[in-house]
């Protein structure tokens, strides 16, 4: 296996597993975790995306700026969706943000954005 292989193989899978600890977050009832982990799968399939092409990933949690990079089309609606998750990294991760964030994150909007990460990921990894 060589170091692309290697490393589109830890992409993959760290998605993978940021995709299961969202499901696990989702039925826990802890969305405001849950939609962070959200942001995260989707971040590392685009990552492996980039990979996969042969590209280096850049220092980076904004979705835009990677799914430019990995040469994913977006129409103007997955660009506003893609800006939304993108703000699950900042709002989940900084004390600030935190809590506005936690009441933001009720059962209905998780659900909505969980199902987006959830396409979105099953789109770009379709493509891999």
């Amino acid at each position: 296996m060589n170091n692309q292989d290697e490393q589109l193989k830890f992409w993959i899978e760290s998605a993978q597993s940021s995709r299961n600890t969202a499901e696990d977050l989702y039925r826990t009832k802890h969305y405001d975790a849950c939609l962070f982990f959200g942001h995260l799968m989707v971040e590392k399939i685009i990552k492996a995306k980039i990979v996969s092409q042969n590209q280096e990933i850049p220092y980076s949690h904004n979705l835009l700026k990677l799914a430019d990079v990995a040469n994913i089309t977006l129409d103007d609606d997955q660009k506003d969706i893609l800006n939304e998750i993108t703000t699950f990294n900042i709002e989940a991760r900084y004390d600030d943000y935190k809590r506005s964030f936690y009441y933001k994150a009720d059962e209905p909007y998780a659900k909505k954005w969980f199902a987006a990460c959830e396409k979105i990921y099953k789109e770009i990894q379709g493509t891999i």
